[in-house]
């Protein structure tokens, strides 16, 4: 199967701007683009998702180029029901060169900041080298900007379709790239590129979007309690990630793997039938797991998350590092740890109402120091019986857990 046909099954292809692009995958060598902008300072799962398929097809013979909007990152993409905030030239800047350094360490992409060719256009060559191919009827019937017109949009957002349009055609004049690929949300904006082309330049230029990653309620893909999973592992650990793909819907983790994992065919509709038949075992989903972190982070930190979930599901936590538990109870309440007996530690952390009540469950054999039980109703904890001098774990009963931090 080819390249086409191979992200045609993974469910990667969305829209295609003319027939002739299953041939220039699969039998040319094209060079193409992906951009974001630098709304934050890392890359997140959404992203990754995207720039898998550029690897996907840098494998396969072509030549990608990740543009990071250190321009358009100014302006703001319309949002389907608001306009986003505008952030500081300082702030587009770091978050720039972070999400630079870190695509060129995870992909090892070409990648190019399109305000090094926006900020010398003046207003008056904007309007009458680009802003005359743009016919306003034509870009209020763009889905973004017609969901928008109701409630109104500004002429900032509204011009950001000719930005990006722009990027397209200076991308296609300097480094020969003929091809666009983005999520399916931004058609609008790249048909309109390979219209600026074709008016200026007289050539054609080609794109395909893929369909956003999504939860089966419709909603994106990538967010756990509120917050987003970060390709930066120290914004989001691979423990957390873990945890993340480990919890991931039985009636998606497919998908997943066929949207974020290089995993063969075979392998995933034999992972879909282990799913189908014994759902409990994770089979899956700690494929997933396995296979992004690896790749993200290298097969220690995915050994790692793997001994902290297993140490945490067990209970068994006192052949962890301090780093380890750290990384483990990011989510747990933590309190500010003292010298004092294990019963005060209890009311202190929230598991305990009353001395009387702290002392019955340390004698019925209810709580757990660092992995051990303990049934001394005179026992002390300090920082001398911590892991690593900074961390000791409690626990009462079977699921509840509170750290002590020295």
């Amino acid at each position: 199967m080819g390249i086409y046909e191979e992200l045609v099954w993974r469910g990667l292809i969305k829209d295609v701007s003319d027939p002739s692009v299953k041939d220039k995958l699969n039998n040319g060598s094209v060079t193409f683009y992906i951009g974001t902008d630098p709304t934050g300072d890392s890359l997140h799962i959404g992203h990754f998702s995207s720039f898998l398929i550029s690897k996907r097809l840098k494998d396969a013979g072509h030549h990608p180029i990740l543009l990071v909007g250190g321009g358009t990152g100014l302006i703001g993409d319309p949002k389907p029901d608001s306009e986003r905030p505008m952030i500081t030239y300082e702030e587009v800047n770091h978050n720039f060169e972070c999400l630079k350094a870190q695509a060129e360490k995870i992909f090892g992409f070409e990648v190019v900041n399109n305000r090094d060719w926006l900020k010398d256009i003046n207003v008056l060559d904007f309007l009458r080298d680009y802003g005359k191919f743009f016919n306003v009827n034509y870009m209020l019937q763009k889905d973004i900007v017609a969901r928008r017109l109701d409630e109104g949009i500004t002429f900032t957002e509204f011009s950001y379709m000719i930005l990006q349009a722009l990027d397209f055609w200076y991308l296609n004049k300097t480094k020969n790239v003929t091809f666009q690929v983005a999520g399916q949300d931004q058609w609008g904006n790249i048909t309109a590129g390979i219209e600026l082309i074709r008016k200026k330049e007289g050539k054609e230029a080609y794109a395909f979007t893929m369909p956003l990653l999504t939860k089966s309620d419709g909603t994106k893909f990538g967010k756990t309690n509120g917050k987003a999973i970060w390709l930066d592992a120290k914004k989001t650990s691979p423990y957390e990630m873990y945890q993340f793909f480990i919890n991931s819907e039985d009636s998606k983790v497919i998908d997943y793997l066929k949207f974020l994992t290089f995993l063969s065919k075979e392998e995933i509709e034999e992972l879909e039938k282990k799913n189908q038949e014994a759902p409990h075992l994770r089979e899956a989903h700690k494929a997933l797991a396995r296979e992004v972190i690896t790749f993200l982070h290298g097969k220690e930190a995915y050994e790692e998350a793997v001994k902290i979930s297993e140490a945490l599901f067990s209970g068994n936590v006192k052949d962890l590092t301090a780093e380890e538990i750290e990384m483990g109870f990011n989510d747990f309440p933590s309190f500010e740890g003292k010298d004092y007996t294990l019963a005060e530690a209890l009311i202190d952390a929230g598991l305990a109402k009353s001395k009387r009540e702290a002392r019955e469950f340390i004698r019925n054999g209810a709580v757990l120091v660092n992995g051990e039980k303990v049934t001394d109703e005179a026992a002390l904890v300090s920082k001398e019986t911590a892991i690593g001098n900074k961390f000791i774990v409690l626990r009462r009963g079977k699921k509840l857990y509170a750290l002590l931090r020295y």
